[in-house]
């Protein structure tokens, strides 16, 4: 098998190429990280990577492997040096978690300061109220929530900043596996907020490394 990993991706978009885990066979995953192995100068986050599938990886390779089992986010010579930026990372409620962790965990291999409020859905609004002027503090803002997804539109009418939101596919009966919440979002009065696909944690963490690139980029300062 031949691997035609994206060596020069952070050069040319400011990230390095993912490795997305998630429908590869042990033996791809194997050969991959033989090869990105011998590479310490790229670092590189794998995502969706299950513990039974980390189980299952050459244990050379899988001992060089920094894991996150919550996230099922693993990284290999990394992180990135640090930058300039901070992204806030809010959940609606603790089974977000996953999908913000992610986020969370996507924002700290790029070596972007990033802070998780969790549990703090619109259910009980003061819960968000409370950590409004903290959460205002940060460039960009991550709003993770299933169910009905509220809490985008709520942070959408209180920030002026950038405010990237991510269904879950927490929810049951209607909530429909997060097309309800990913709909909601779409359909948010709060103007100008970005919606990712459901679950895509990472998605959002690339959309906001992007923001503040062209941020850092507009005022003279380094990209990722």
């Amino acid at each position: 098998m031949t691997l035609t990993y994206d060596y020069l991706r952070r050069e040319r978009l400011g990230m390095p190429e993912a490795v997305l885990c998630a429908g590869k066979d042990d033996d791809s995953l194997n050969h991959i990280l033989a090869e990105l192995l011998q590479r310490p100068d790229h670092p590189v986050l794998f995502t969706r990577l299950s513990s039974e599938q980390l189980a299952r990886l050459n244990p050379q390779y899988s001992a060089a492997l920094d894991y996150d089992p919550l996230s099922a986010t693993a990284i290999l010579h990394g992180p990135l040096a640090q930058r300039s930026g901070s992204v806030a990372v809010i959940t609606a409620g603790t089974s977000d978690l996953s999908v913000a962790m992610e986020a969370v965990r996507t924002l700290c291999f790029t070596g972007l300061h990033n802070e998780l409020y969790a549990d703090i859905g619109v259910a009980g609004l003061w819960r968000l109220t409370d950590r409004m002027e903290e959460i205002n503090r940060h460039d960009v803002i991550i709003v993770v929530a299933g169910m009905d997804a509220a809490l985008a539109s709520v942070v959408g009418g209180l920030v002026g900043k950038c405010v990237i939101g991510v269904p879950t596919s927490v929810g049951y009966g209607v909530a429909a596996g997060g097309t309800t919440a990913l709909n909601a979002m779409l359909a948010s009065c709060g103007q100008g907020i970005m919606v990712t696909n459901i679950d895509n944690g990472f998605g959002a963490a690339c959309a906001a490394i992007r923001v503040l690139n062209s941020l850092s980029a507009g005022s003279g300062g380094e990209s990722v």
